[in-house]
């Protein structure tokens, strides 16, 4: 028979598995008597769980919602998952940063030193974005592995999407979520560049190589570089094309559908809008889906734009 400690950790883990356990199927799982299962249920309420009894032919037990918060117990991926989601918590301008900062020291202090000490190392940067798109699932332990060779300043080795090319082998730097994904930001050693890699595409290869100098990570910071990565923009953030239109829309109407654009009043009915993008044509397509007559103010790159795509739009209809 499993020591008392370790029989109410396995009680209580199957309590939370399914909504009603009867007394009989308790004891089965666990190889104890029910005069055992018995004994258990009681410390555990003693230490502030709320189980209840279910009536039934059987009987049985139910973990319920308590008036106190009870001590919390957490297997190792569930510690990891936790950790993650206060450390993103904490990094969000929300108004729960703060508490979810506090939860964090808190769930540090009382994690093994074996665990601790691992998930100490994995620092994660969220970078706001609203977004439908649902999280691409990572593994815990390969987060744990990024996040260590981040902190060690030691080479990592992983094939990325598959393992048919040579490894890809860089000093990595950080650890990021944007927009529902993980990402890595690293310097590629073989491009000589910096490149930023989906976690969920990147399967390890062990072990890492030798440590290395961190080098500086081009823009302001960390967000400003992804943000800038991700709009094929300069490491600034800045958009390559941008450019100033007149919508015969009301200022207030656009700015319910623009999120980095700058909307100025411009007569009755009509607005001046600022927007910027990654090529020409992707701005002029993205300003014609206002649905509204356009005059462009400027630049020439921008209505050269529109009438290369009324080009290509006049042939589709053609065809």
């Amino acid at each position: 028979m499993p020591k008392t400690s370790a029989r109410l950790l396995a009680l209580l883990s199957l309590l939370q598995a399914r909504r009603d356990w009867p007394g009989t199927l308790l004891a089965d799982r666990l190889d104890i008597s029910l005069r055992t299962v018995r004994r258990d249920i009681d410390r555990l309420r003693e230490l502030g769980y709320p189980i209840v009894a279910v009536k039934g032919p059987d009987g049985g037990y139910r973990l319920g919602a308590g008036t106190e918060l009870p001590p919390l117990l957490f297997d190792d991926e569930q510690a990891v998952a936790l950790t993650v989601a206060l450390q993103v918590a904490a990094t969000t301008s929300g108004g729960l940063a703060d508490a979810a900062a506090r939860a964090l020291n808190t769930v540090h202090q009382v994690m093994p030193t074996r665990l601790r000490n691992r998930v100490e190392a994995l620092h994660v940067t969220s970078v706001e974005r609203p977004s439908a798109r649902p999280t691409a699932p990572v593994d815990g332990e390969l987060l744990l592995a990024l996040g260590a060779a981040v902190h060690a300043h030691e080479v990592l080795r992983f094939d990325y999407g598959s393992a048919d090319g040579p490894a890809r082998r860089v000093e990595p730097h950080h650890v990021v979520t944007w927009d529902g994904r993980w990402y890595l930001i690293a310097w590629d050693l073989d491009r000589a560049d910096w490149r930023t890699f989906r976690v969920d595409r990147m399967t390890l290869r062990t072990p890492n190589g030798p440590r290395f100098v961190p080098r500086e990570l081009p823009g302001a910071d960390v967000a400003s570089y992804l943000v800038g990565t991700f709009r094929g923009a300069d490491a600034g953030g800045g958009w390559p094309c941008r450019g100033t239109v007149i919508l015969d829309l009301p200022a207030a109407t656009v700015a319910l559908y623009t999120r980095d654009g700058i909307i100025e009043e411009a007569g009755p009915g009509r607005c001046r809008l600022t927007l910027g993008s990654w090529s020409w044509p992707s701005l002029a397509a993205t300003l014609a889906r206002y649905d509204a007559d356009i005059d462009v103010v400027g630049p020439s790159e921008l209505t050269d734009a529109f009438a290369h795509l009324g080009r290509r739009f006049a042939r589709a209809v053609a065809s």
